[in-house]
């Protein structure tokens, strides 16, 4: 398990941040440079080059959302370019892309930090620019929840891109573009001019990915173990009911893949720090705060604990938990992650997004005065210290990818492997970076007193 680093503050991981800006900037220079419009988006590096995969073309917003992070934490004029012209000219057909549950991946990345930017007064007041990225968002998290399934208990779920039966523990992560539209009060129109609130279909899929993607040690399966995560979940779409759990990208469906439980990890503690900015007349028709509060929080603990429990001591997880050579490294929970292993990969990405979600929840149950909220918040700084240093951190400026050793579809076989190596190793994804950005950012901006860094930070809590 984690060895938690109690003594760590944040001012103390001030270097590796300054070092992971300096490193970052040639990166996504280096990307802008090479990237054809129209081409499909670059995903994640084959021997230090971003090449794509024209699958889904989710990670589009992470590429130019990069770069709005860059200038939001070095004020360098190049990037606040690059993030806004790309926006503006290439990101208009994912507003309304109705294949794909990655809106809150590629719009609020773009979009959402130009506004948030410009709300807090980072970038000069345009009204017709803010109302550009205001509209954007609105249609973005309506056209997100458009993707529904129903379930028998009247509530449903934003189904993935495999289709109506499939429920993604991913798409926890993209609710944060429907509490964006609902924040800027938009609502989505169905059937005879039907109001549709997005905020109950945000909390109604939350609780569906709460009750069946997250375990909690209740005997379900054989395999029921607290915090355990399926990567997805499958549903009879003839009656709504659950059928299964299943993985795309994981071991098996008894297994969990690390990516998949760091969604769920950064998913939800970021839905409750939104929710604190909502009224208590807000909450009253989902039960009260009490109610949705206790809905989110039962399954960020369930899995910030079993992450803590169940990936090596310096914080970076193997790619799945009950990966099937794991057991040929030598006492590989109490001990760092083995890079130059011969039978399982590290994935770095995983522990990007993890470390963030870890001390939002930490940070929240601070705020609750829940003892426990000390435990998240160091395990959380115990993962950023090691996941923003090197080996991980790469500082090749040959290589455009920012943190190494991440990994996408080891089922596939779509991952990198070095000449002399039996696995994977050594390259980046772009998921992976843009979170070790956003984790750099949020840091950052705690060090230096500075607004506390949320999605929802270009919108006004007034404004619900």
């Amino acid at each position: 398990m984690i060895h938690i680093r109690h003594d760590l503050a944040p001012r103390q991981l001030s270097s590796k941040l300054a070092g992971l800006w300096e490193a970052s900037a040639p990166k996504i220079l280096s990307i802008d440079a090479c990237e054809t419009p129209g081409a499909a988006t670059p995903v994640f590096t084959v021997r230090g080059r971003y090449t794509a995969r024209g699958w889904t073309e989710w990670t589009q917003g992470f590429v130019y959302g990069s770069a709005i992070l860059q200038y939001d934490a070095t004020g360098d004029e190049r990037f606040l370019k690059i993030g806004r012209d790309r926006t503006r000219d290439r990101m208009a057909h994912h507003i309304t892309h109705t294949g794909v549950h990655d809106h809150g991946f590629n719009n609020v990345s773009t979009y959402g930090n130009l506004l948030r930017l410009m709300v807090e007064e980072r970038i000069p007041f345009d009204a017709r620019e803010k109302d550009f990225y205001e509209l954007a968002l609105k249609c973005s998290g309506a056209v997100q929840a458009t993707r529904w399934t129903k379930t028998p208990d009247g509530g449903g779920y934003i189904y993935s891109f495999n289709g109506p039966h499939s429920l993604f523990a991913d798409t926890i992560r993209s609710l944060r573009a429907l509490a964006v539209s609902h924040a800027l009060g938009h609502v989505l129109m169905g059937e005879k001019d039907a109001k549709i609130c997005l905020l109950r279909r945000l909390l109604d899929h939350a609780k569906t990915t709460a009750d069946f993607a997250v375990y909690y040690g209740e005997g379900r399966d054989a395999y029921d173990l607290r915090g355990r995560v399926a990567h997805e979940s499958i549903f009879n779409t003839d009656d709504g009911n659950y059928r299964c759990p299943n993985s795309q990208q994981g071991y098996s469906p008894f297994t969990t893949w690390t990516r998949g439980l760091a969604w769920i990890i950064a998913g939800y503690p970021e839905q409750l720090e939104w929710i604190a900015t909502l009224t208590d007349s807000d909450l009253e028709p989902f039960g009260g705060r009490d109610a949705v509060e206790g809905m989110l929080l039962r399954p960020a603990l369930a899995a910030c604990d079993f992450y803590i429990e169940h990936t090596p001591a310096d914080g970076i997880p193997y790619w799945d938990t009950g990966a099937p050579e794991l057991h040929r490294i030598p006492d590989y929970l109490n001990r760092p992650a083995q890079i130059e292993n011969d039978f399982e990969p590290v994935d770095s990405s995983a522990a990007a997004i993890a470390a963030q979600g870890l001390l939002r929840l930490g940070r929240y149950l601070q705020s609750k005065g829940d003892a426990s909220g000390d435990r998240c918040w160091q395990a959380g700084l115990t993962v950023a210290d090691t996941v923003l240093s090197e080996p991980y951190l790469s500082t090749d400026p040959e290589h455009q990818g920012l943190i190494l050793h991440s990994i996408y579809h080891r089922p596939n076989g779509w991952d990198h492997i070095p000449e002399g190596s039996r696995i994977p190793r050594g390259e980046s994804s772009m998921w992976g970076d843009y979170h070790a950005r956003e984790l750099a950012l949020y840091l950052q901006r705690i060090i230096e007193n500075k607004p506390y860094y949320t999605f929802f930070g270009g919108v006004r809590s007034s404004e619900h």
